[in-house]
């Protein structure tokens, strides 16, 4: 599951961001070049920028590259550390929810019912902001993925790893020991 919502976000951000870079690209082609600058493009890439950083921001987290002070999870084991780490991904889950979600979604629907459009491409900007509630549910996706490892994996100590129980057994090597690589979030 986690593996299948990693490709299709990574390919989506992949593809806003190749959006992005052409949309410049024409914008500087056709404002130097051209001498006669493309308007909608450099509109393109600021709302794609936005669905670009919540998109990513939410990749982001469910690759665990996100900033997080790991101290006292790193310190506790087995049922404490299944607590914690519990109540780290409830408090994720619950902002994903109430703010991004909730307030994200009442924020498109108000923008969408006022008629406010974008000004060179006349696009409702309901769109736009649909990012905000879009990026929410897929953070409570990676949370209940999280949850699932953190109270299903016991070998974690009430961890959870960014790699499956199975890919961890086929990861290790010769020695038994499992490569440095792997990478383990608390």
């Amino acid at each position: 599951m986690k593996r299948v919502l990693d490709y299709i976000l990574g390919t989506v951000v992949f593809v806003i961001l190749a959006v992005i870079v052409a949309s410049v690209t024409w914008q500087v082609v056709s404002r130097y070049l051209l001498g006669t600058p493309s308007t909608s493009t450099s509109e393109i890439a600021r709302l794609l920028f936005m669905w670009l950083a919540l998109l990513g921001g939410a990749y982001t987290f469910g690759q665990a590259r996100h900033l997080a002070i790991d101290l006292l999870p790193q310190t506790l084991k087995g049922v404490s550390r299944r607590f914690l780490n519990t109540i780290i991904l409830l408090t994720i889950a619950s902002f994903a929810y109430f703010v991004m979600v909730r307030g994200g979604w009442a924020m498109v629907s108000r923008t969408l019912m006022s008629g406010q459009i974008t000004p060179s491409l006349r696009m409702p900007m309901g769109y736009v902001y649909g990012a905000i509630p879009a990026s929410g549910v897929l953070v409570i996706a990676y949370c209940v993925i999280f949850l699932g490892r953190v109270w299903l994996n016991p070998a974690m100590q009430g961890g959870f790893s960014l790699v499956t129980s199975e890919e961890q057994e086929s990861a290790t090597n010769d020695t038994g020991t499992a490569p440095e690589s792997q990478e383990r979030v608390h």
